[in-house]
C-alpha cells in the first residue's frame, strides 16, 4: 500500500476524534434540549479566543489557561441557556435557529471588534513523531487521545450518575420525566454546561493546531453539522461513527485530489446518504 496513503489514513483517524469531540456536544444539547446550537463552532472559538488572550498575552501557564478555557466555556454555555435558550423554548424551531444564528454573528462580529481578523496562534510548537516513513503530529495524536478520553468520561458519567441518567431519560421523554421529581430546568442547565465544558476541551485541542481568528468556526461549524445530522441529530454513538466515517472522506479525498475536492465529495456522499438513511446512518 502506498505509504502516503496510508499516513492520510491515520490523519483522518485523528481528525475524526477531534469532530467526535465537537459533535458529541451538539449532539448532547440536542438530544435533551431539543434545540440546535448554530453557534457551537464559534463557541469553540471564543475558547481559543480565552486560550490566546491568558496564556501569551497575560504569560498564564498553558495548562492553567486550558482549565480557565473548560470552565469558562461552561459558564458561558450556562449564560447561553439562561438569556438565549430558556426564552424560547416554547417556540418554533425556526425562532430558535434564528436565535443561535444570531448569536453566531454576534460572537464573529465581538470577536472581529476586539482581535481583528488576524490570525493569532498561541506559539506552541510540538514535535513530529515518525514512524518509518510515516509523519504524525504528536498535537494530532495527543488531541486524538484526549478526545476519546473525554467520550469515554462522559459514557460513565451519563450511564453511572444520578444527574447522567436523568439526561438520558429527560432525552427519551421529556413530557413525563417532570412527574418522576426531576426538576426540568436544572437538567437543562446542567447539560448545556457540559456542552460548554465539552466545546472548552476541544478549543484546547485545536488552540494547538490551528491558528484562530473570528471566522474560525466557520471551517468547522458546516462539518459539525453534516456529522450530526449524518449520524442522527440527538444520537451520540451514530454521531461518533459519522465523525470517522467524514473524517476519512475528508483526509483520503485530499490524497487522491485536494482538500476542496475532499470537501466537495464529503458534502456530495451526505446528501446522498440522506436520501438513503434520512434519519442517520445507524438507523434504518
Amino acid at each position: 500500500m502506498d505509504i502516503y496513503l496510508v499516513e492520510a489514513i491515520v490523519n483522518g483517524i485523528l481528525l475524526g476524534g477531534i469532530l467526535a469531540l465537537l459533535a458529541l456536544g451538539l449532539n448532547l444539547i440536542f438530544g435533551v434540549i431539543d434545540v440546535v446550537w448554530i453557534a457551537y463552532a464559534d463557541i469553540v472559538m471564543c475558547g481559543m479566543y480565552l486560550i490566546y488572550v491568558l496564556y501569551v498575552v497575560l504569560g498564564w501557564p498553558l495548562p492553567l489557561a486550558f482549565l480557565a478555557a473548560i470552565f469558562g466555556l461552561a459558564g458561558l454555555g450556562i449564560l447561553v441557556h439562561l438569556l438565549i435558550i430558556e426564552p424560547i423554548l416554547r417556540s418554533a424551531p425556526i425562532n430558535q435557529l434564528l436565535a443561535t444564528g444570531g448569536l453566531l454573528s454576534f460572537l464573529q462580529s465581538f470577536a472581529t471588534l476586539l482581535f481583528g481578523t488576524d490570525f493569532r496562534n498561541i506559539g506552541v510548537r510540538l514535535p513530529v513523531i515518525e514512524l518509518g516513513d510515516i509523519y504524525i503530529s504528536y498535537a494530532r495524536l495527543m488531541a486524538f487521545v484526549i478526545a476519546l478520553v473525554g467520550a469515554v468520561a462522559l459514557y460513565f458519567f451519563l450511564k453511572r450518575t444520578f444527574i447522567g441518567t436523568a439526561i438520558r431519560a429527560i432525552a427519551q421523554d421529556r413530557d413525563i420525566i417532570g412527574l418522576m421529581g426531576i426538576d426540568q430546568r436544572r437538567v437543562y442547565l446542567i447539560t448545556s454546561m457540559i456542552g460548554g465544558a465539552l466545546a472548552g476541551l476541544a478549543a484546547c485541542l485545536l488552540a494547538l493546531q490551528y491558528d484562530v481568528h473570528p471566522f474560525i468556526g466557520n471551517t468547522f461549524g458546516p462539518l459539525i453539522f453534516m456529522v450530526c445530522v449524518l449520524g442522527g441529530l440527538g444520537n451520540m454513538i451514530g454521531g461518533f461513527v459519522a465523525a470517522f466515517v467524514i473524517s476519512q472522506i475528508i483526509s483520503i479525498g485530499g490524497y487522491y485530489a485536494n482538500t476542496e475536492a475532499s470537501y466537495v465529495l464529503a458534502f456530495t456522499l451526505f446528501i446522498v446518504l440522506m436520501f438513503v438513511r434520512p434519519r442517520g446512518i445507524l438507523t434504518p
